[in-house]
């Protein structure tokens, strides 16, 4: 059984934040010392790092959920919670990191490279962070920032200088076990070597690698045997060697059928086009073998092909190979650019840049999406009616209300940030200055109570008592008026 593995899919979560926490500090003759909550620890995040002692994904394949520590909770007295231990992934050198649509995030290619895949969450502040002038002993506290939680493909392309082609049961297998050190698996039937093997080889000063990828067929390109899987092994190889079988008995083969073969597959998966190509034909030790290899050498000359008849088993003809790979290999190694460090690229945000946009939907809501805004909304409790107003105050500072209302919010529209859903209510905290009140309340959020106020009160009864002297003086008139006649009648 096979225990090389080239291609797996993990499913990441990194830590959460911890959360902050409310505390008022006391103590004898002191009961009220002021907010003390320390803040939350970050989260773990999980990175990937090169290790050239690894050389497959296999424990991935059997370990493919991977969780980073949690961040832990703020204490009172100022004491702060620790973060969670980042993870380290070790992976094979030539490990490319994408996405489950194909997009890819980094391609590790160097001993100690490393790559930050997901990103811990942060710790949320404690109410003694939180204090202000105004607000001086904050009752709520922020909650922990949730880790980054998505699925990534690893896929392992071995990184070598030379690679192998040719059909099954060539002698890839073999000649790379007379070039270098490599023990790989041999047999005499086809698909014999299931895994691609890795070879160093020295000669003189040269030192470079071989890689032997298992035999293809017609149709590899498109799934047929084990070329699918194999192929994106030599797309870093810098030579191509095609190895051919002289000495097959299967009808219809012979060294340029294979080669048309071989490179029509080639062809087909793509960016391996101007590779530098040599020709080993392999197994002139069988006497037909020698013949035929012989035949076909004008041919596979005419056609620009540097031609060297090889035998695996007598060591023939194997080092006018290697000598020809090294060549090509430092001539490849001079073509190529000079190495550059990495450079570290800061990418400041724009000074007019608000952090957020509004989408007005067609259902009539709106969307509002930004980094800080999804940000704050995930660090609120809306337990707390204290947090859930320093949130609208820092959402109005930020120009989320002034922008809501110039894309045509009106009060009690339906606003989405992230992944919560609002009722816009403007007047609630534009332009209204925080008061401060009970810990852990805002009474810009209280519901307006139906009963009257004192004020209101007052201010009715006093009408009453003026209304009842315009109307005892009104009655003082009326019967005025009414003896004036009596009078008059009697006359």
């Amino acid at each position: 059984m096979a225990t090389f593995v080239d291609r797996v899919v993990l499913h990441l979560q990194a830590g959460d934040g911890g959360h902050g926490c409310v505390s008022i500090h006391r103590e004898k003759f002191k009961p009220f010392g002021g907010p003390d909550g320390g803040n939350g620890g970050h989260g773990g995040s999980v990175s990937l790092v090169v290790d050239p002692q690894v050389t497959t994904l296999l424990d991935f394949h059997f370990h493919p959920h991977v969780k980073a520590d949690n961040g832990k909770g703020g204490a009172g007295s100022n004491r702060d919670g620790a973060n969670g231990h980042n993870l380290v992934l070790k992976v094979p050198n030539g490990t490319v990191v994408q996405t489950t649509d194909g997009t890819v995030l980094a391609d590790m290619v160097g001993a100690g490279t490393t790559f930050e895949v997901a990103r811990g969450g942060r710790g949320g502040r404690g109410n003694a962070s939180l204090a202000n002038a105004k607000r001086k002993a904050p009752g709520f506290a922020e909650l922990g920032e949730p880790g980054d939680q998505l699925d990534i493909v690893l896929e392992l392309k071995s990184v070598a200088d030379v690679g192998l082609v040719g059909f099954p049961s060539a002698g890839k297998s073999s000649l790379i076990s007379v070039i270098s050190a490599a023990k790989p698996k041999i047999a005499d039937y086809p698909f014999t070597t299931l895994v691609p093997n890795l070879g160093v080889v020295r000669l003189d000063n040269h030192t470079f690698t071989v890689a032997d990828v298992p035999g293809l067929i017609p149709g590899a390109a498109t799934g047929k045997g084990l070329g699918l899987e194999f192929l994106r092994h030599i797309e870093r190889c810098a030579v191509l060697v095609h190895v051919i079988d002289s000495a097959t008995l299967e009808p219809g083969r012979d060294p340029v059928a294979d080669i048309d073969a071989i490179e029509a597959e080639l062809s087909q998966y793509g960016g391996l086009a101007e590779r530098p190509r040599l020709v080993a034909v392999n197994k002139v030790d069988v006497p037909d073998g020698r013949d035929l290899a012989e035949i076909v050498r004008p041919d596979l000359e005419e056609r620009g092909y540097r031609v060297f008849e090889v035998s695996a088993a007598t060591r023939e003809g194997l080092k006018e190979l290697t000598y020809a790979m090294a060549e090509l290999v430092e001539a490849e190694r001079k073509a190529a650019p000079p190495a550059e460090p990495t450079r570290i690229v800061i990418r400041p945000t724009a000074v007019d840049d608000a952090g957020f946009t509004i989408t007005a939907e067609a259902d009539g809501s709106f969307t509002v999406k930004g980094v800080r805004p999804e940000r704050w909304v995930k660090q609120t409790n809306f337990d707390n009616d204290e947090a859930v107003g320093f949130l609208a105050d820092r959402l109005a500072r930020l120009g989320v209300e002034d922008k809501l209302a110039k894309a045509g919010a009106q009060p009690g529209d339906l606003v989405r940030i992230g992944v919560r859903e609002f009722d816009w209510q403007p007047t609630l905290y534009a332009g209204v200055e925080f008061v401060p009140g009970n810990r852990g309340t805002d009474v810009r959020l209280e519901e307006k109570s139906n009963r009257a106020s004192a004020a209101d009160r007052l201010a009715a009864r006093k009408a009453r008592r003026v209304r009842s002297a315009d109307e005892v003086g009104a009655d003082a008139s009326d019967d005025l008026d009414d003896d004036i006649a009596d009078e008059d009648d009697a006359e």
